[in-house]
């Protein structure tokens, strides 16, 4: 999973915080809004109600209510009215009658408002054409200029009827998206440069005070000079550095100390490994006496195999191997009973089917090992009588399958077994040895190593005669 930034991380924890802020704000705007402009259109819906009526009654005093259908309109043709209406109630109906076009019968809304002597405001304000009708009574007083009682004969206080008032609040409401618009476009800006701010915050006083960090501990780590604390603006950042450089002081201090238990150790693994060299290798010398093989036939085949991996062109590391593993390859003759193994004559069908399994039993044995020498010694004792054409045993491997270790070490035993005395017969002559490889080239032997062998056949004699006696005076060149 593809790790965010820390700039990607504080922008969208940012932008989660400001939506939602935003959101709030948008919310207690519009409520806030929405009340004054409530409490805006109550006022002018009862300031034109009260004209309305002063003007109804001034009409009347003045015995021209035939003119107040003009001063209706008059006052319709004021900003954001659309209709003026007024109801009589039944008192004054019944005393004057329905009186102009201008007044109309009663619906429940207005009976509603003769019955409570209270205002009534309805909002419709999400229409496509929102607007508030507002039902306000007008009651007979005596109080002030305008006494109703003058005209009408009905105790104080009776409701005489109701104007309904119908405002268009588009205005309105255009005011409040406008508003509400531009505190989001106010809002978006300013998390804007809020974002850019943080980003340039986190720029400086973050990320660059970090690489700076990070550069001169390891600068402080090589050179082994303490980081300066007060070179850092922030108090964090100075912080870590004092505490980098007490940790750095710490581990200065034993850097010594963990330098001389690593050399004590590479020299411990080195003693180990030289030991278990020395232990395989004494192992392999133990099976050849109790084999009664020639004498140094451990030494040799190593040598050989040594030569001949150097040769083949496998990794140091590998010839160092099977140099320090060849010495186990017949190990598992320790299983094989003396009457077999030491048998100065050919054996017979079934004792050489006894003979085939130490190649298993060598295996068995170093099977289990976890030593890097130990695996490749058990690879070797399994696979050292395996042959190129599959003939072999145990397990009729066939070329390749074979692996490189098994390969090799069949060339050098077999060459030492056929050029070295045994129980059952003499030493063959070098040329005759020489030949007999050859002629198991692709049978026996892989072809590649049988091929090196014989470019290198000096030096394969000259291991012999180290660590075997004096070569057969046969000339070597007509083999």
């Amino acid at each position: 999973m593809k790790k965010l930034s820390i700039r990607t991380i504080t922008l969208r924890s940012m932008i989660n915080f400001l939506l939602f802020a935003l959101i709030i704000l948008l919310l207690i705007t519009a409520i806030g809004f929405r009340l004054i402009s409530y409490r805006v259109i109550q006022s002018k819906t009862l300031a034109i109600s009260e004209v309305v009526i002063a003007g109804l009654t001034s009409h009347m005093k003045a015995e021209i209510m035939d003119k107040r259908d003009y001063f209706i309109n008059e006052i319709k043709s004021l900003h954001d009215v659309e209709s003026i209406e007024l109801v009589r109630a039944e008192t004054v109906s019944s005393q004057y009658g329905l009186g102009y076009t201008l007044k109309q019968q009663a619906d429940s809304v207005t009976k509603q408002v003769f019955a409570s002597n209270s205002a009534i405001f309805l909002i419709n304000e999400f229409d496509l054409n929102p607007h508030v009708r507002a039902a306000i009574p007008y009651t007979a007083t005596s109080d002030g200029p305008l006494n109703c009682l003058e005209c009408h004969h009905v105790p104080e206080g009776t409701v005489l009827g109701a104007v309904n008032i119908t405002l268009d609040l588009t205005a309105y409401r255009n005011l409040a998206l406008g508003i509400m618009s531009g505190i989001s476009i106010l809002a978006v800006f300013f998390a804007m440069i809020l974002c850019l701010n943080t980003f340039k915050t986190i720029q400086k006083h973050v990320k660059a005070p970090l690489e700076k960090l990070l550069l001169k501990a390891k600068d402080a780590y090589f050179s082994q000079v303490p980081l300066e604390p007060e070179s850092f603006e922030s108090l964090e950042f100075e912080d870590v550095a004092k505490k980098f450089n007490m940790f750095n002081t710490a581990v200065l201090a034993n850097q010594e100390l963990v330098k001389q238990k690593n050399l004590e150790l590479l020299s411990l693994n080195e003693e180990i490994d030289s030991t278990l060299r020395d232990t395989v290798f004494t192992m392999g010398v133990v099976e050849e006496q109790r084999s009664s093989e020639t004498s140094d036939h451990t030494k040799r085949v190593t040598e050989y195999c040594r030569l001949l991996a150097t040769k083949f062109g496998l990794p140091e590391a590998d010839v160092e191997l099977i140099t320090a593993a060849s010495p186990l390859h017949d190990l598992g003759k320790i299983g094989i009973p003396d009457h077999i193994l030491l048998k100065p004559a050919r054996l017979t069908k079934d004792e050489f089917e006894v003979m085939k399994n130490h190649p298993g039993i060598g295996y068995a044995m170093l099977l289990h090992s976890d030593r890097d020498i130990l695996k490749a010694a058990a690879i070797i004792a399994f696979q050292h009588h395996e042959r190129w054409d599959g003939s072999g045993y145990p397990q009729g491997l066939k070329g390749e399958e074979i692996h490189i270790f098994g390969r090799i070490v069949a060339v050098a035993d077999v060459f030492d077994a056929l050029i070295s005395d045994r129980v059952y017969r003499p030493a063959i002559d070098e040329k005759s040895v020489v030949q007999i490889i050859k002629n198991k080239r692709g049978r026996h032997f892989d072809p590649d190593l049988v091929d090196i062998f014989i470019e290198n056949l000096e030096s394969v004699l000259e291991i012999k005669k180290t660590y075997g006696g004096g070569i057969n005076t046969c000339n070597i060149s007509d083999a």
